[in-house]
């Protein structure tokens, strides 16, 4: 049992952790959308359904609300003197920023689509699911993966197919009100492993008109030179969500991917991309990214999982679990936050002891994960030569892409707006 007065909640990273696993109760003072807040939205996988802050350091996080288990959570967020506060016996409050509702939210697309409907900020940046559902969830003996709820979404806050015109209009909307500069896409599996012919589209026009960074998260394909493609079109991140690296787990977690894919052929993928980044556009930064669940395999495996995708020089993203209401696991309990704590502590200290590139790319805050970066929080060791380096990284990207944008601003008729303010 937690000490909660002998825990340092000006952590921000534990507190991150401890929302993600406990949840948050809003308490009737809340004004959320009146007060200029985002609205609570089920998209994509559903990790977006809870309420978008900024806590303290400004670490940008989605605190679960809808479902079960934060009916009981210890915290409570409360409105006092239009200053929004997060309450819990034995702790100071903790006084946290509502994340800014864009203009745009409220507007619709030239075809009369509402904007939210074709895509959502997920912290500060774009995420788009354009094609159908993960046809898993299709089948008549149902395949998803247990934790999923894209075939409960796409259709309620999120529209089952967007133009590619429509993303367009969103993301450039996005770019000039938001200061956005990276889009995700996200796809799930369909026969014939179309993803990526159906996600080709909408990379080359975000790339040619907005200029922005564009990651794609989608199944790995059986042709890897594909990537090779999507590194040459300048595309700067591809993630491979295979969610539990203990093997056995993920035959019973992830049915379908087992049958179709198989781990082995995750972590194929995932080795191979990590070697394209000297082989494509010098202008254009290349992160993989290897995608896993942390509280559904016991945290040893997890721990596992991390440094094996550093190890082929590719960078973890750890999702924590939420049993999302609806779905096959809406029944289990979210992990405990005292076994979170060493994964995601092992997360930051083992891409730094890599070299790996993390916190490198402009306004790009995450709500939906605790970033390795942010893991420093958890972390005693200093790397401070690598620190530096990901410093100046992040410095020359800046001014790369901000003359990138001037330049697309200087064409005739653009649109695009000024190069994106210092983060």
């Amino acid at each position: 049992m937690e000490n909660v007065t002998t825990l340092d909640w000006t952590n921000p990273a534990l507190l991150k952790l401890d929302l993600f696993c406990k949840g948050l109760r809003v308490d009737d003072s809340c004004l959320v959308e009146e007060d200029g807040g985002r609205k609570i939205l089920r998209t994509r996988a559903g990790l977006g359904s809870g309420l978008e802050l900024v806590l303290p350091g400004g670490l940008w996080t989605n605190a679960p609300v809808t479902e079960r288990f934060a009916q009981k959570s210890p915290w409570l967020i409360r409105r006092r003197e239009q200053r929004y506060w997060l309450e819990r016996d034995g702790v100071a409050p903790i006084e946290v920023k509502l994340s800014p509702r864009p203009d745009w939210y409220d507007r619709k697309t030239t075809s009369g689509k509402p904007m939210t409907r074709v895509g959502t900020l997920q912290g500060t940046y774009l995420g788009v699911y354009p094609a159908k559902v993960c046809e898993y969830w299709l089948e008549d003996d149902k395949s998803n993966c247990k934790f999923c709820s894209v075939g409960l979404n796409l259709g309620l806050d999120d529209d089952v197919e967007k133009s590619v015109d429509e993303v367009i209009e969103v993301a450039r909307a996005a770019r000039r009100e938001s200061g956005i500069t990276y889009v995700d896409f996200n796809t799930g599996h369909y026969e014939g492993e179309t993803f990526l012919d159906i996600l080709e589209p909408y990379i080359r026009r975000v790339k040619e008109e907005l200029g922005l960074l564009v990651g794609v998260q989608t199944p790995p394909h059986s042709d890897l030179r594909r990537y090779d493609r999507l590194r040459k079109m300048g595309v700067n991140r591809v993630s491979f969500c295979f969610e539990i690296f203990d093997p056995v787990r993920f035959r019973e977690v992830c049915p379908g991917k087992h049958r179709q894919y198989g781990l082995e052929r995750y972590l194929d993928a995932v080795r191979y991309c990590a070697t394209l980044g000297s082989s494509g556009p010098a202008s254009e930064p290349w992160v993989t990214n290897g995608e896993i669940i942390a509280g559904l395999e016991p945290p040893e495996s997890s721990i596992r999982a991390i440094d094996w995708i550093t190890s082929v020089g590719a960078i973890p993203t750890v999702c924590v679990f939420r049993p999302l209401s609806g779905t096959d696991y809406s029944n289990l309990e979210p992990p405990k936050t005292e076994d979170m704590v060493p994964v995601f502590k092992r997360l930051y200290e083992a891409c730094m002891e890599r070299g790996l590139p993390i916190g490198c790319a402009p306004n790009v805050h995450v709500s939906l994960v605790l970033l390795p970066e942010e893991g420093r929080y958890l972390s005693d060791r200093k790397f401070r030569w690598q620190t530096a380096k990901n410093r100046l990284l992040a410095t020359g990207l800046k001014m790369s892409l901000n003359r990138r944008w001037r330049r697309l601003e200087a064409r005739p008729g653009a649109e695009t707006p000024q190069a994106v303010a210092a983060q």
